[in-house]
Formats: C-alpha cells, structure tokens, sequence
C-alpha cells in the first residue's frame, strides 16, 4: 500500500504489515519517515533492531538466520536493510526474493534507499513487499506542490503564513528541506503567536539565512542552478572574496577527478567513496555528479576556473561574479555557451 509522509503515523495505528518500504531522493523525509516507524514498533514489543547494507559483501545467510532464530532479548525485531543507489543485481534481487516467505508477525522488515524508477517499482522484489506493507515515497517536493508542502509543515509547527510569506518561503528554501524545516523552528520560538508576516519573515530571514560557500558547493553538486546563483547572489552582496569561491570550487573539481580516475580504473564506487572518506548523506548527490560531469567535463570545467581567476587577477574592469555565476551553471548540467575568457 502507497502512503504519504502525512498519512503513515495515522496508518500505523493499524494493524501494522511486516514491511515498511522507505525510498526517496530527500533523506530529512526519509530520516523522518523511519523514526515514525521505528518509534512505533517500540512501543509494540519489537525493541531489538539488526542493520543490514546490502552490497557484494553482504553474507544473506545471515539476515535468514535473524528471520528464524528466536532473540534471547526480544521476541520481536526489526529487521532494516538499506538499499545501494545503484541498480540491484540479479543475485540480489533474487535474495530479497527469498527473504519474503521467512517475515513473520514478530519481524519488522524495514527497506529503504535512492528513489525509485518506474521499472523498479514493477521488479518482482518490490511488488511482492509492497503488497504485505507500507511505501513511503520521500522524493523533494516538485515546485508547483512545494507551497502546499511548506503550508503543511507550518501547520506541525503551529505557524500560520499568509499568502506572500509563503511564496517568500518557497523562493527562499526550493530544493532545501533541511534548512526549510530548521528555520520554521526558529520562527516558531520567535513568534509563538504562530502569525507569519512578509514583515516578520524579511526580518527573522534576513537577521539569520546567511549563505556558506559550502552551501555553494552543496547546490552545484546537486545540480540546482537556481540555488546556486540565489547563494552567489548573496555571497556577492555580503562582499565575500570572489578568489575564495573559486578555491572552494577548484577543491571540489579537483576531489571529482580523482574520484572519476579511481572508478574508471576499475574500483566499486562504495569503496571510493569509503577511501575519500564521503558521508553517508553526501553519496546520493555525488553520485548524480559523476554521472552528469565526466572526466572530460571536469578538466574542462577546471580550465575554466584558472582563466576566471586569472581574469579576476589581472584586469579590474572584468565583471568577474557575472562570469562566475554562467560557471555555476555550466557546472550543474545547463549549456551557457561560455565565451573563452583569454
């Protein structure tokens, strides 16, 4: 059975099925979507969990044996297996299959991982999950829903927006719901009357949303143009060093490389990202990178960088920060037609 974020808790007071299937590309939902989950069955007996990471390592010996054995702690447990973002192989697919038929009443099947196309969705695996249990879809808001999204989150935090606060909040925070949900917290200790104004958002936004250049670095490997030239924007009127940024970004482009090198070299994209010490939360939007900017693309992209900072250097007519910011579009997948700058 499909179901929303907003209807799982009210879904849960049901008789609950023996898998809960989280998938998305938004990790605060899924996180959020989980902890739902995983507060309820404590509260129905299931207090022992086993955590699972299904990759080539995986020995799946060991997740039957936790179906059949009985626990010497809890007759109940849950059982959370994550998901690769990358396609799941025939063996493994084939493995989940066989898991089915051991779930009983007193385990808890928690799958989750990367959003879901169409043709998984259809895969034997999921269809045969989804009938005994519960999908939750944690993708990011389209645009056109996210002031409905955000008009929802408002009521939780007993705030009421009008129609122009809203829009401010959907212009301000598209495609970043973690920083999004952090500020609806912070105006709700400033105005415990719950009454947002366009007065009272401009004042509380522009006294606390400041913008980081690894907050740059966040949009252009999520690949949001908008967002990145909003945060340059901002940056820019803040007077930030323009040299400062391109450094920043020169990093990044620099670690995307090796990173590009190593997995053309033959090495599992789970163990690069493991040598290059890359969190967990940051390996979905790396991945949708390396697969949008090739090594070609990023020489090129890093050829850029040189001639912008040789421009910024070197001739104080430029308008370095106009240039700057056809860069960060070019580098989130959008063609500019950049002219050559020598």
């Amino acid at each position: 059975m499909r179901v929303s974020l907003e209807q799982l808790p009210k879904k849960l007071s049901n008789p609950l099925s023996s898998t809960c299937l989280i998938f998305g590309n938004e990790t605060v939902l899924k996180q959020e979507a989980q902890k739902i989950v995983l507060d309820w069955a404590l509260k129905q007996g299931f207090e022992e969990k086993h955590r699972f990471t299904v990759d080539k390592q995986l020995n799946w010996q060991d997740i039957y044996d936790t179906c059949q054995a009985l626990s010497l702690f809890s007759p109940r447990q849950v059982l959370i297996l994550t998901l690769p973002e990358t396609a799941l192989s025939v063996a493994q697919s084939n493995a989940l299959k066989a898991l089915l038929p051991l779930l009983h009443e007193d385990i808890l099947l928690l799958l989750e991982g990367p959003k879901l196309n169409k043709n998984q969705e259809a895969s034997q695996w999921f269809s045969g999950f989804e009938k005994r249990g519960l999908y939750v879809q944690c993708n990011t808001p389209e645009a056109y829903k996210f002031p409905q999204f955000i008009a929802s989150r408002c009521r939780i935090f007993g705030l009421n927006p009008d129609p122009e606060s809203l829009h401010l909040l959907a212009t301000w925070y598209e495609g970043n719901l973690f920083a999004l949900l952090q500020n609806l917290m912070l105006l709700q200790l400033l105005y415990p009357d719950g009454k947002l104004t366009l007065i009272r958002l401009q004042d509380a936004l522009s006294r606390n949303n400041h913008f980081t250049p690894f907050q740059l670095i966040d949009a252009l490997i999520e690949g949001k143009p908008k967002r990145a030239v909003r945060i340059l924007h901002q940056l820019e009127g803040e007077a930030v060093e323009i040299i400062l940024l391109l450094r920043t970004v020169q990093k990044e482009l620099i670690q995307l490389c090796k990173i590009q090198e190593a997995l053309l070299s033959g090495m599992d994209i789970r163990t690069v990202f493991d040598q290059f010490r890359i969190w967990q939360t940051k390996r979905p939007p790396l991945t949708a990178a390396l697969h949008r900017l090739p090594l070609r693309k990023l020489f090129a992209l890093l050829g850029r960088l040189a001639e912008l900072e040789i421009m910024v250097k070197s001739d104080v007519n430029a308008l370095p920060w106009t240039t700057f910011r056809a860069f960060c579009i070019e580098m989130c997948g959008i063609s500019t037609s950049m002219p050559t700058l020598r």
